[in-house]
């Protein structure tokens, strides 16, 4: 069941679209979902395609087509690598070998204490900034340096 705070804002985004294209607000749904939970369950899809009036099946394609979605728990912070042509190029492979060794994970994994996920990203969008990396989906940080992603870390690891 989707929170009165999510329905909330579901309603608020809505009046932004006429009253026969209520399925317009699945991603922003799906955001206000992961925002408050952390990530996107399929039982709260089911819920947010009911409160659409969609297609569970719909909103489905969406959270797994946009990589800005977690479809699992992936720690307080979730950190997503972009690893697209340009940041690839200025060596985002070393940035996600750096973070992997630096907090024991892979791809796709949470560490122990829950605080960090790592995830691929597609192309965020300001490659001039290459190797690029999102903090939940929320803060981006750019020209990555080892020094830089330890600083980033444990400004993290103290909230």
């Amino acid at each position: 069941m989707l929170s009165e705070q999510i329905q909330a804002r579901i309603d608020r985004e809505l009046k932004k679209y006429p009253a026969d294209q209520k399925q317009s607000a699945v991603m922003a749904a799906l955001r206000f979902v992961q925002d408050e939970k952390g990530w996107i369950a399929n039982d709260d899809m089911s819920d947010i395609a009911t409160y659409l009036g969609m297609a569970q099946m719909a909103v489905f394609e969406v959270a797994t087509f946009y990589h800005m979605y977690n479809l699992k728990p992936m720690g307080k912070h979730t950190l997503t690598v972009c690893t697209n042509l340009s940041c690839t190029l200025c060596g985002a492979l070393d940035t996600v070998k750096y973070i992997e060794t630096k907090l024991g994970i892979g791809i796709g994994e949470v560490s122990a204490d829950g605080k960090f996920g790592l995830r691929e990203g597609e192309c965020m969008g300001t490659c001039i900034d290459a190797p690029i990396l999102a903090i939940n989906n929320k803060r981006l940080c750019g020209r990555l340096t080892s020094e830089k992603i330890d600083q980033i870390l444990a400004e993290l690891d103290k909230s």
